[in-house]
């Protein structure tokens, strides 16, 4: 058994639980790893909070973990033991249920293709903050079909997947101007992000803005508002579902390993790095405390959960399952 935050049923933040829950054992394409980090994201409350995906209940919440490969399945031929590696668990493009068990728990199983090495400069914690945000962040450019030299307006650049646009954007995309909105004491923050202007949005309106934007990138979804500073032809891409403007795009994201190995130089040089609210990371023990303040809508970066290293693992570790998918997810 392992320690893991698990509900079983729909609800607030007060429906978790904390306790036993199965250790899981990898199939044949997947890795058994040891969680020493997770991140929250607002999917995991909202799945929480409603059936937006199928799930058979007991659900472990969590997309995104950073951890130490202990086992494998017998057709992983690119991570061995050992190898410290992070990802994002959940890929909402497959067909079928998501995992049940998500990555608030001690250990977890996760398809090679979904993780990558963890770069080394990175902690555990840095790492975990990463996986679901940027690659939510890049399908958005992927989306806009964004060209190196064209403007960005960025709607929501201080949270956790607008501090990644406003660096991915200076650093990745080459855009020439990165503008940004965010309260007031963020402000500094976003602008050491690489963003050339910050507004303000407690003291400005988005139709007091003169300058029109060759891409109008909206984290928060308020399209229907922040659509007056995109240009007549400019991309409008809106990552909330549904978008609040008939000109927006709706951008989900795309989980692959390869995504975050390609953005590896970029963490491992500091041109992009890893944003994790001043408030965390978290203690495992403090998992509600963390959706609270997630739920919220006031965070800086991510916010990130740090579990502790389990003394009870059972080794050795089998190393394929031919079970049925309820035994790979503890049931």
């Amino acid at each position: 058994m392992q320690k893991a935050w698990f509900y079983e049923e729909y609800g607030p933040k007060e429906v978790l639980k904390f306790g036993d829950f199965p250790l899981p054992t990898p199939q044949h394409n997947e890795l058994l790893v040891q969680v020493r980090a997770a991140a929250l994201n607002p999917i995991d409350v909202k799945r929480r909070q409603r059936p937006i995906f199928p799930s058979d209940f007991p659900v472990v919440p969590g997309c995104d973990m950073a951890g130490v490969v202990i086992g494998k399945g017998g057709s992983v031929t690119e991570f061995v033991a050992g190898d410290e590696v992070y990802g994002n668990i959940q890929d909402f493009n497959a067909k079928g249920r998501l995992e049940q068990l998500g990555t608030l728990a001690e250990f977890v199983t996760v398809e090679d293709r979904l993780v990558a090495r963890k770069p080394k400069n990175l902690s555990f914690e840095e790492a975990a903050s990463l996986p679901l945000a940027v690659q939510t962040a890049i399908e958005g450019f992927k989306t806009a079909h964004f060209k190196e030299g064209q403007s960005i307006f960025v709607v929501g650049g201080a949270g956790g997947v607008g501090t990644l646009v406003v660096q991915l954007a200076k650093q990745l995309y080459k855009a020439s101007y990165v503008v940004s909105t965010t309260s007031t004491p963020k402000v500094d923050f976003v602008k050491q992000l690489g963003a050339d202007k910050v507004f303000d949005y407690t003291k400005i309106k988005y139709e007091d803005i003169e300058e029109k934007y060759d891409f109008l990138y909206d984290t928060i979804g308020d399209c229907k508002n922040s659509v007056v500073v995109a240009k007549d032809n400019g991309a409008i891409v809106d990552i909330t579902w549904p978008p609040s403007h008939f000109r927006a795009v709706y951008s989900s994201l795309t989980v692959s390993g390869d995504s975050l190995e390609k953005l590896n130089p970029y963490l491992e040089s500091g041109k992009l790095k890893a944003v994790i609210d001043p408030t965390g990371p978290y203690k495992f023990d403090e998992v509600i405390e963390a959706f609270r303040y997630l739920e919220t809508g006031r965070a800086r970066g991510k916010v990130v959960i740090s579990i502790p290293l389990s003394v009870d693992l059972p080794l050795p570790v089998p190393s394929v399952c031919n079970n049925n998918d309820k035994i790979r997810n503890g049931f």
